[in-house]
């Protein structure tokens, strides 16, 4: 069985939307990233970067111990591997998408991530003038639609000349434009490609699948004491030491 420790954000999606279109059975097991689960020492063991997703896989191929992944590129490789689609292993094709997964997880991700953050924190004046920091973040992510508009050029899907883990893993965090402002008017092919993205009903699914009502919690049911030991866990971390509990 897949286990996805998963949160419904755009890295956390990234993965739901290659299980939905391969119909395998899978169990989500939701990581409250804003509560702080990502710490969890059992969490850490295999996702040492105290972030989801992170995968378990307890029926590998060829039996043995479980699979435990985390960084969602690398989960999508593994279950687009194991389940024999959506990632060509001819050469050529397959680099033609190891190549896109990278660049989204070295630019697009975490230059999304970046004005994000700092647009918040521009929220608070005591966080100061943090001018530059909105604009180059912001003129950084128009030159991320600007990439995707390009390697769409006359192409239906980024990689491989067919649809793969590489539309799937960039594909949530492109569909974030209108929060970031940007006019797809200005990046054609990358409307286009998300026009034939979102007619797919497994992506559909994905994107709008909802967490267990049990994992949703009541923001009026949690105490000041707790929003402050979350506050404190979750802003300017710094590294994790080894977990007492591990010996």
């Amino acid at each position: 069985m897949l286990e996805l420790h998963y949160w419904p954000t755009p890295n956390g999606r990234k993965v739901t939307i290659l299980l939905e279109e391969l119909g395998v059975a899978h169990k989500i097991v939701p990581m409250n990233i804003g509560r702080g689960d990502q710490f969890n020492p059992e969490i850490l063991r295999f996702s040492p970067n105290n972030r989801m997703p992170a995968l378990v896989d307890t029926a590998p191929k060829g039996g043995g111990e479980p699979v435990r992944i985390f960084e969602s590129a690398a989960i999508m490789m593994y279950i687009a591997e194991k389940e024999g689609r959506f990632f060509p292993q001819e050469t050529r094709k397959k680099y033609d998408v190891v190549q896109w997964l990278m660049w989204q997880m070295s630019n697009q991700g975490p230059k999304m991530g970046e004005q994000g953050h700092f647009f918040r924190a521009s929220q608070n004046a005591e966080n100061g003038d943090l001018a530059y920091a909105n604009r180059r973040f912001g003129d950084e992510v128009h030159r991320i639609y600007g990439v995707m508009n390009l390697g769409l050029h006359r192409k239906e899907w980024l990689a491989a000349g067919e649809y793969t883990i590489a539309d799937m893993i960039c594909y949530p965090w492109a569909a974030t434009w209108k929060l970031r402002k940007i006019d797809l008017d200005e990046f054609p092919n990358v409307r286009k490609w998300m026009e034939r993205l979102e007619a797919r009903p497994a992506l559909k699914k994905a994107m709008e699948a909802a967490l267990p009502p049990e994992a949703i919690e009541d923001p009026s049911t949690i105490s000041d004491e707790e929003k402050a030991r979350r506050a404190k866990l979750l802003t300017n971390q710094r590294a994790t030491k080894i977990p007492a509990s591990w010996g």
